[in-house]
């Protein structure tokens, strides 16, 4: 594996936590965000990822690479919760309103999960820029 497949398999990895953590952020902005129907409740995102070949290998001996990316973001079906507030600009006739089923403590260890596997990424390409600037030095 060259160096450069590192930075690819890190950038790719940094990408994909970013919008996890960009999904996560939605989610918690929109759990208290007030809906007139049952059908228009705020859904909670995740993101789906999916493995990237990046290096085919040139010979049979070569290793094969892979990589991350997001594939898509998509809404977590769930029905929201009723609560009644009968005077609510947005209830309805029954005088209810719907918030979002979203889990704060799942979005938070969510959120803590995305930020250090964000951080490992950061901590493989630092690493692997010293060890190429070490490799380079000693060239001189």
């Amino acid at each position: 594996m060259s160096l450069l497949q590192v930075f690819d398999i890190a950038g790719g990895a940094m990408s994909a936590q970013s919008a996890r953590l960009n999904a996560t952020a939605s989610n918690f902005a929109n759990a208290e965000t007030v809906s007139g129907s049952a059908e228009s409740v705020y859904q909670e995102k995740q993101p789906v990822f999916e493995t990237v070949l990046l290096n085919k290998g040139f010979s049979a001996g070569d290793d094969l690479s892979y990589g991350v990316r997001v594939r898509e973001v998509v809404n977590v079906p769930k029905e929201g919760i009723a609560k009644y507030e009968p005077d609510h600009p947005l209830a309805d006739a029954k005088g209810y309103v719907y918030l979002p089923n979203i889990n704060m403590i799942d979005q938070m260890a969510n959120m803590m999960s995305a930020s250090r596997s964000y951080q490992n990424s950061v901590e493989i390409l630092d690493t692997t820029t010293q060890l190429a600037l070490r490799t380079l030095e000693l060239g001189r």
